[in-house]
């Protein structure tokens, strides 16, 4: 059995920042790709940002910039740090990760929230 469980969602005023964390823990041989989806109400969820286990990482066109997707292997943890946050950023964001060459796991998500 493999978890995902994300930390560090929350309230934040526009142009503002915040640091999410994603823990992966169980039977956990290798991980490869992790990353971050979002999704916000109304919308469908989007990919945010990718990271190989080598550190190579891939951002939407519409967070280029402003977050920062980065990896603690020994950890089993991603982060997704975030600045310059606008209104359109809010979402749940959902950590994902391909464990053991063959199993994609999500998270159950946390709430971010960019707002006056």
């Amino acid at each position: 059995q493999v978890q995902l469980v994300e930390s560090g969602g929350g309230l934040v005023q526009p142009g503002g920042s915040l640091r999410l964390s994603c823990t992966a823990s169980g039977n956990i041989f290798s991980i490869d790709d992790m990353g971050w989806d979002r999704q916000a109400p109304g919308k469908q969820r989007e990919l945010v940002a990718t990271i190989t286990s080598g550190g190579r990482a891939d951002y939407a066109d519409s967070v280029k910039g402003r977050f920062t997707i980065s990896r603690d292997n020994a950890k089993n943890t991603v982060y997704l740090q975030m600045n310059s946050l606008k209104p359109e950023d809010t979402a749940v964001y959902y950590c994902n990760g391909r464990v053991n060459l063959w199993y994609d796991y999500w998270g159950q998500g946390t709430q971010v929230t960019v707002s006056s």
